[in-house]
């Protein structure tokens, strides 16, 4: 005979079972009597047609009418340097996640949306600027959308298309102006829909009716363009192949005249649009403010890291209250590198160029007085940025310890040292790492080697591009100490004819590189006070030196106990028509042709040695074989 304790034992196993049931996924069979809307069913093929059937996958709440989509987006073209950079894994997806009525879909409220990889939760800090574009991309598109809207969109797109995925025949008119040669203007800029064309004189212009037939893009080959848009190109195997079919191609795709921030067409259903969006938007984070959005305002190019813009608001958004501040927390940067900033900047202050070298100048909160900027770029003190700086490095030179307590001997000394300190690392758009033993340069001579990364995924891209057509080699670029502060923020930059020059451009306007290591030990060595490039017996005096300091000594001082830094950067550049090559100097006027891989230091003066020439087969050997190595 059952007891009531044995009746409600039994009921509230029941009820215990009922609630474990309550959540299913689409790969159980767990019934449902909620309604699924076709339409999210439709928009989820879609997405498993465009891409594959592991991009999406659903969780249905079998007692609630919700449901959460996850969009799977891939992270492996940013690159194993850029994704640790980013702290991205690259081997794991960025799961977009949308929760959506199940029986409304479009008609019902807007969906909350989150963005995270599920093994990389507290670091996966650029997530939240990704959750933070999409909420609101979300929150404009949202009041348009219905699913009768989605309905009439998708039948009068399917009315272009042929069963075959062809566009049906049209007729367009237009006008186009064609370069006097090979077409390698159409990859410049466009505005308004229009390919820029340098000037020049047009020796022909076309203006006539065409009937033309365009592929379906459901598996576009792509390309970039130097200033970074994403554009359609069907099988080009060089910049002067393009027939005019491709160049009515990228006039008319979407992605050739239009922003990372314009919205992708709605022909695959919204979870295709949203998919899409985000996969514009994720190589260029970094050439936008983690708070407002906006493209950064004091950059010469697009660097690396994400990080907050200069605008007062925006700064004081994330110093004081935090707004973002996840999207840009500092990767712990070891104390070797941080010195070498602290360095750089110290070099870039001292300059009697400083009004122009030291940029950007920093934008610094004041801790004691949140509601103004300690340090603003619209009124500059160099005497109060000094002051701070050389509270810095006297903690720096003299402190051990947890950070915790460096931070407070800071403090103490200057309340405006610890937030200089801040800046110095954060505003650093390079990703920079010193070499562990095994995977530095032994030709190099130098203990003080880092890798060095400042392409943003978009230059990276047409550096890959062009490097498949015209293929490429290494170069070394020397510059004083004094400009790496703006270097590793700004990039390597073609400064010819501007206030930014020093050296002259006897050779043209470009980058100056050169594949002998003594050319560009030269130009490490010819800034303040110094003009001319030295001979090379006194390189060759001051490499044979280098054996005589004790390399302890050298590696305890960690830069800051001398102001005499040599810095030279080993760069891969396309080998195009464009590098002119006046004996070994080299002259590159496309600053996307350029990508640094390397970062070498010396000491005290010293330089290494001055006979390396990277077109050696063996040195050239050693490049590639540290490259493809296990990463830091």
């Amino acid at each position: 005979m059952e007891t009531e304790t044995d009746l409600w034992t039994e009921s509230q196993s029941d009820e215990d079972s009922d609630m474990e049931d309550g959540l299913s996924t689409s790969d159980e069979s767990c019934a449902t009597d909620w309604y699924h809307h076709p339409q999210l069913d439709t928009d989820i093929e879609a997405v498993r047609t465009l891409y594959t059937d592991s991009v999406v996958s659903i969780t249905e709440y079998g007692s609630i009418d919700e449901v959460d989509i996850d969009l799977n987006m891939s992270a492996e073209f940013l690159g194993h340097e850029v994704a640790k950079a980013w702290r991205i894994n690259p081997s794991e997806s960025i799961v977009i996640r949308l929760h959506f009525s199940l029986s409304q879909y479009l008609d019902g409220p807007a969906p909350s949306v989150e963005v995270f990889q599920p093994s990389n939760t507290d670091d996966f800090s650029l997530g939240k600027q990704l959750q933070n574009i999409l909420t609101i991309f979300l929150s404009r598109e949202w009041k348009h959308l219905t699913n009768e809207n989605i309905m009439v969109r998708r039948k009068s797109r399917q009315s272009w298309f042929r069963p075959s995925g062809t566009i049906k025949k049209f007729r367009a008119r237009f006008s186009i102006w064609l370069p006097p040669s090979k077409l390698n203007n159409l990859q410049e800029p466009t505005v308004g829909g229009r390919v820029i064309i340098p000037p020049m004189k047009p020796n022909r212009f076309t203006n006539h009716t065409k009937s033309y037939t365009i592929k379906n893009p459901t598996g576009e080959l792509f390309t970039y363009t130097p200033s970074g848009k994403r554009v359609m190109v069907s099988a080009v195997k060089s910049s002067a192949q393009l027939s005019t079919k491709q160049l009515i191609e990228l006039l008319f795709s979407s992605q050739a005249i239009g922003h990372c921030k314009t919205t992708p067409t709605l022909q695959h259903g919204f979870l295709a649009q949203i998919m899409r969006y985000a996969e514009q938007r994720l190589p260029t984070l970094n050439e936008y403010c983690v708070v407002c959005d906006e493209r950064h305002v004091f950059q010469n190019g697009p660097m690396l890291k994400p990080a907050v813009c200069s605008r007062e608001l925006c700064v004081f958004s994330f110093y004081t209250l935090g707004v973002m501040s996840g999207a840009t927390e500092e990767v712990a940067t070891g104390a070797e590198v941080a010195d070498l900033l602290v360095a750089m900047c110290r070099a870039a202050l001292q300059s009697s160029r400083k009004s122009i070298i030291f940029e950007p100048y920093p934008s610094v909160v004041d801790p004691q007085n949140p509601k103004i900027l300690a340090f603003s770029p619209k009124k500059k003190s160099y005497d109060r940025l000094q002051k701070a700086l050389d509270s810095v490095l006297l903690i720096r030179r003299m402190a051990q310890g947890p950070y915790s307590e460096i931070k407070k001997q800071m403090d103490q000394i200057d309340p405006l040292a610890h937030p200089l300190l801040q800046w110095i690392l954060a505003s650093n758009r390079s990703h920079i790492v010193k070499l562990p033993l095994n995977r530095q340069l032994k030709f190099m001579q130098t203990p003080h080697q880092f890798l060095l990364i400042s392409s943003p995924p978009s230059k990276e891209a047409r550096f890959q591009t062009a490097k498949k057509l015209y293929g490429s080699t290494f170069a070394f670029h020397g510059s004083h100490i004094e400009n790496w502060h703006s270097i590793l923020r700004n990039g390597l930059v073609n400064a010819s004819c501007t206030k930014l020059q020093l050296h002259g451009a006897a050779y043209g306007k470009g980058i100056y590189l050169s594949p002998i290591s003594g050319i560009s030990f030269g130009y490490s060595e010819m800034g303040k006070g110094r003009h001319e490039m030295p001979p090379k017996g006194e390189l060759l005096k001051k490499y044979n030196q280098l054996h005589k300091i004790q390399q302890e000594k050298s590696v305890q001082a960690r830069f800051l106990q001398n102001t005499n830094l040599n810095c030279i950067a080993l760069c891969e550049v396309i080998t195009s028509k464009e590098l002119q090559k006046h004996g070994n100097i080299w002259v590159c006027p496309i600053s996307d042709h350029v990508c640094t891989r390397f970062l070498f230091v010396y000491e005290n003066g010293q330089v290494g040695d001055v006979e390396i020439d990277t077109q050696e087969a063996k040195i050239h050997r050693e490049i590639i074989q540290v490259i493809a190595s296990k990463p830091c």
